[in-house]
């Protein structure tokens, strides 16, 4: 699990690469749903407690930090996959079309038969 979530080296599948980004997605919703909810649910925009923001804030860096590094994790390896350098990551910088193309490539098709560069077909390991 370590490997999947913290390492660069090696190739993802589609599957994983969407079980990985979505429970991110879920996680994140709890998360930031129970530090942010409690002004909401209040119905008073500013019943938020000043004192707590710093550790909120801090909290929330460090969550963002390591969700980022997984999401950046998985999304290499899911490049690495599909016989390409992890630098292909940066194409979701590009405006417009970098997201969409991120999406395609990595979301929907599919990687290398059999091992690559970058390691052995997470399939046939699987």
């Amino acid at each position: 699990m370590k490997d999947l979530l913290f390492s660069f080296q090696g190739r993802v599948n589609r599957a994983k690469f969407w079980l990985v980004n979505i429970g991110l997605c879920v996680v994140e919703a709890i998360v930031f749903g129970i530090a942010g909810g409690g002004a909401m649910m209040s119905g008073d925009p500013t019943a938020v407690d000043m004192s707590s923001l710093g550790v909120m804030g801090i909290i929330g860096l460090l969550f963002f930090i390591v969700f980022f590094w997984i999401g950046l994790a998985v999304a290499v390896k899911r490049w690495h996959d599909r016989g390409k350098s992890g630098w292909w990551v940066l194409i979701a910088l590009v405006p417009v079309i970098g997201g969409l193309w991120y999406l395609i490539e990595c979301g929907f098709l599919k990687g290398t038969t059999g091992a690559n560069t970058y390691g052995a077909d997470p399939l046939a390991t699987a």
